[in-house]
């Protein structure tokens, strides 16, 4: 077994410095080590947020807080449309949930409130 950390994206435990690189002789990946310490701290500190900077969590209800035009439809989702049972997911629209009349959407947090 070497000192050097295992392959971040294959996990191979031969990995070998190169100078402030560390790299894998399977997959060739190289990386930063510290690098990789900060980003782990980032991925902890993604808490998606409310408009009014509530943490929002799976499950929650929630309340939208302005009128969303919806693709394909003629009409939008009224501001104070009460949504049950969110999900939260990654990317720009980062919860999915069922609005009646509607069916399943993908909301941004930044336009709604929690319930």
């Amino acid at each position: 077994m070497s000192e050097f950390p295992p392959c971040p994206k294959c996990k191979c435990e031969y990995t070998y410095s190169n100078g402030i690189l560390m790299v894998c002789p399977e997959c060739f990946h190289e990386w930063n080590p510290e690098e990789e310490v900060a980003e782990t701290n980032n991925e902890a500190s993604n808490v998606i947020k409310d408009a009014n900077g509530n943490v929002l969590q799976d499950g929650d209800s929630v309340t939208v807080i302005k009128d969303l035009p919806v693709k394909g439809s003629s009409k939008p989702v009224k501001a104070g449309t009460k949504v049950k049972n969110i999900k939260l997911t990654d990317g720009d629209h980062n919860i999915d949930c069922k609005i009646d009349g509607f069916g399943s959407m993908a909301l941004k947090s930044e336009y709604v409130r929690k319930a």
